[in-house]
């Protein structure tokens, strides 16, 4: 009697869970080591006006988190694919690659945005991960191959970018990334997409063994750095990207209507912060490429809550618009989106506005504030300190003559 696939391997569901706590535990054990070693060689975040850390942290966090979910998808996930895990894990290497230099020794901004196009080309042409349909956008569905690269590639682009760009706070980028990739991954698992469940709960389970050392450890504290930001910001497009592509081909019960909107939704809060943050820098006469303290968790810091707070408020507030979208993804792409920047600008305003009340009546009250961090300094002493070092200076004998 023939021997069949089915009678050697457990069921999906052991796979899918073997995948994620192999994942887990590859992180986990890797991160110590990883803070032993950039301990001893001093690469640990430095202190600046921008950063919100008091003390020297490693930031090569990432190298765990690609560990996991490489090592995992390769053992769990292989076997569900053909050759496109195998473009997957090419394209991120290259990711992985750029911000492991970043991390390092600082990369050139347009070497590094060469380096993210080469990964995601490479996904939507060989592994042919890619956007090519509108679902009715403008009256547009199916487009042309290379308009198809060519957005998809861009979409990458943005995503990657995005989840960079949030990383500034303990738990946000990862507590977003568990968050994301465990949806699409559920709705993989939901379609019979296995491969694909496999790898986003694989990542669910690296992200979440890495999420407990960023935020809650303080023996081996460490940051995710660029190279886990990029990582995490690639694999999410290429999961987001590949849930648009299959979800044309669902059923009907599993079909999602609005899919693009649904997708924004789902990554409201990279995507937002970008756009908005770009507006911002663009209006003020910047480049949207100059590091500033624009973002809506900076906005949150300054109302004086904690990392920990900031990450659960923006990771609740992504949960609440991912509900939303699921449903009322009925009412079209335009509408949905719609919806969405709304309620966003209109919560952003909020913020800023009660950011702004507090950093006035924190000046009025005799305090003055600095960067994300309020220095609770009186005026009264600061200024008494500073009439007793001027007389100091000016008129020594006098001092002297009081001594005596």
């Amino acid at each position: 009697m023939p021997v069949s696939f089915s009678n050697i391997f457990p069921p999906n569901w052991i796979i899918i869970i073997l995948g994620f706590l192999m994942a887990f535990g590859i992180t986990w054990f890797a991160v110590p080591s990883i803070v032993n070693v950039s301990r001893l060689k001093n690469l640990c975040a430095s202190i600046n006006g921008r950063t919100s850390h008091k003390n020297l942290v490693p930031y090569l966090g990432g190298i765990a988190v690609f560990a996991g979910l490489v090592i995992s998808a390769i053992i769990f996930a292989g076997i569900y694919f053909k050759l496109e895990l195998l473009y997957i894990i090419c394209g991120l290497i290259i990711v992985f690659f750029i911000g492991i230099k970043d991390d390092i020794l600082i990369i050139d901004p347009w070497k590094k945005l060469v380096g993210q196009i080469i990964a995601a080309a490479l996904v939507a042409v060989l592994a042919d991960i890619r956007i090519n349909n509108f679902y009715g956008l403008f009256g547009i569905y199916q487009i042309p191959y290379i308009v198809s690269i060519l957005f998809t590639v861009f979409v990458l682009l943005v995503i990657i970018n995005g989840f960079n760009l949030i990383d500034g706070v303990d738990g946000l980028a990862t507590g977003t990334g568990i968050l994301t990739s465990s949806i699409f991954g559920t709705w993989f698992w939901i379609t019979g997409n296995i491969g694909y469940t496999v790898l986003s709960f694989s990542f669910a389970g690296s992200l979440l063994a890495f999420f407990y050392f960023n935020v809650f450890s303080k023996k081996n504290k460490i940051f995710l750095g660029d190279t886990g930001s990029l990582v995490t910001g690639f694999i999410l497009g290429v999961l987001a990207c590949r849930f648009l592509q299959l979800d044309l081909f669902a059923g009907r019960v599993q079909y999602i209507q609005s899919a693009p909107a649904v997708v924004f939704g789902i990554l409201v809060v990279p995507l937002f912060d970008t756009l908005r943050v770009f507006i911002i820098r663009i209006v003020q006469g910047k480049s949207p490429f100059i590091a500033d303290r624009q973002h809506i968790h900076h906005r949150l810091l300054e109302l004086g809550i904690t990392h920990l707070q900031a990450t659960l408020i923006l990771i609740s507030v992504n949960l609440i618009f991912v509900v939303l979208c699921f449903l009322l993804q009925g009412i079209g792409i335009i509408w949905l989106t719609s919806l969405i920047l709304g309620l966003s600008s209109l919560m952003s305003y909020i913020l800023l506005i009660l950011a702004k009340k507090r950093t006035t009546n924190s000046i009025d009250s005799g305090y003055t504030v600095e960067g994300t961090w309020i220095r609770r300094i009186k005026k009264k002493r600061t200024e008494r300190t500073r009439h007793i070092n001027n007389i100091t200076v000016h008129y020594p004998e006098k001092v002297n003559a009081g001594l005596k």
